[in-house]
């Protein structure tokens, strides 16, 4: 469905992306994992080509991405929902309005638009607060209207870029359960950026580690995260040890 080969991306005298190389099949959950700065993000948005590679071909379905006229990568956008590490929501419109705009700029009707948005707001259950504006909401609903945002057109693909990341830990559980409750109703193909360990073995059918701007790693999350083979993987598998080891002794002197 969607390949990435030898991507590349350099920021001055620093690469981004340095040999990145990504594919994701039809349905599937793919979990991109790896430190801050390696490059994660840039892949991310190298996909819908918010950011334009320096080398390498992207490919949906078989045709370029890269390739597209301006046209045909409007059309592909519109095929692609993409969830932020902050909701990027326009204070002047209200949430409502907020999650039609995709479907306003596809050319759909206002009724059309606004029956889709309802719908959205209703699944990830803020529906209460369609006429609200986004600077009277909690970083969690305006999380929640930004996903709400990005389904609301049916994508086949949907992205997310760290989308617990400028959340207090308190709503971080909240949100992730809902992106866990979307990965398996939603008919559509996710990849996820995300440094929650638990979360990509619960929820992931692929994960990819990245480091220097390269997929060092991939593979089922049990195998890449529970039987680490690279230093990166065992790193994160210390931690999910570590967090388990506690919540185990915390228990057992109860």
């Amino acid at each position: 469905m969607f390949a990435m080969r030898n991507v590349r991306k350099r920021y001055g005298d620093r690469w981004a992306l340095s040999g990145f190389d990504l594919d994701v099949e039809d349905g599937q959950t793919v979990v991109v994992m790896g430190p801050s700065g390696c490059g994660k993000s840039t892949a991310l948005r190298c996909m819908v080509r918010l950011i334009e590679p320096d080398s390498g071909s992207i490919l949906w379905r078989g045709r370029s991405v890269l390739d597209m006229s301006n046209d045909e990568l409007r059309a592909y956008r519109r095929r692609v929902g993409f969830v932020f590490q902050r909701s990027n929501l326009l204070s002047r419109l209200n949430v409502l309005e907020n999650t039609m705009l995709p479907g306003t700029m596809a050319g759909r009707t206002t009724v059309e638009a606004r029956r889709r948005a309802h719908d959205a707001l209703e699944r990830v259950g803020i529906a209460h607060l369609a006429s609200a504006r986004p600077q009277d909401l909690s970083g969690g609903e305006m999380q929640r209207a930004a996903i709400a945002r990005a389904i609301a057109q049916d994508p086949e693909l949907l992205l997310w870029d760290e989308p617990t990341a400028s959340l207090d830990p308190i709503l971080v559980v909240d949100v992730l359960r809902l992106i866990e409750s979307l990965a398996r109703s939603l008919r559509c193909t996710m990849v996820i950026v995300t440094h929650e360990v638990p979360f990509a073995l619960h929820v992931a059918d692929k994960v990819v580690l990245v480091s220097g701007g390269e997929a060092i790693d991939e593979g089922r999350p049990e195998d890449v995260l529970l039987t680490p083979a690279s230093e990166l993987a065992r790193q994160y598998s210390k931690s999910l040890s570590y967090f388990t080891g506690n919540q185990e002794e915390k228990a057992a002197s109860l």
